[in-house]
């Protein structure tokens, strides 16, 4: 379990940009006072954020997430047969429509219905603090 949390510390070190902005809109009981967490380890796998009272999972996928369309149903379906609602937005979407996102979370906690289709055109990846690109397993 510890090398769990410190894989959990090092993701929230270095957060990518999408992944910020989204924390900036959840974070501190920000909407409706409902509590979220990052990088919260689910059977092998952390999840970018949850809010365990709502049982809702998001995940933030970047660039990378096209090429791993598999990995990522077999993710999916892992925390939803451990009982978590998965929600995914891409990474420019976040980043391009924050508004349009925090709407979409607002509708899941609220009334637990599906969130509105959000789309935004490509962009050239999502960058971490550090500069490097997204790409974790």
């Amino acid at each position: 379990m510890v090398r769990k949390t410190e894989r959990a510390r090092e993701l929230r070190r270095d957060p990518s940009r999408a992944e910020r902005i989204c924390w900036e809109l959840i974070r501190a009981h920000r909407m409706e006072g409902i509590k979220f967490g990052r990088q919260h380890p689910i059977g092998p796998y952390f999840a970018d954020f949850t809010c365990a009272s709502k049982g809702l999972v998001i995940e933030i996928d970047g660039d990378h997430h096209a090429d791993q369309v598999e990995a990522d149903a077999r993710r999916t379906a892992v925390m939803e047969s451990m009982g978590w609602r998965v929600v995914r937005f891409g990474a420019n979407e976040v980043v391009q429509n924050p508004e349009g996102i925090w709407t979409a979370i607002q509708c899941l906690i609220n009334d637990g219905a599906s969130p509105p289709l959000l789309t935004s055109p490509p962009s050239g990846g999502e960058e971490h603090e550090n500069g490097e690109r997204e790409g974790r397993p």
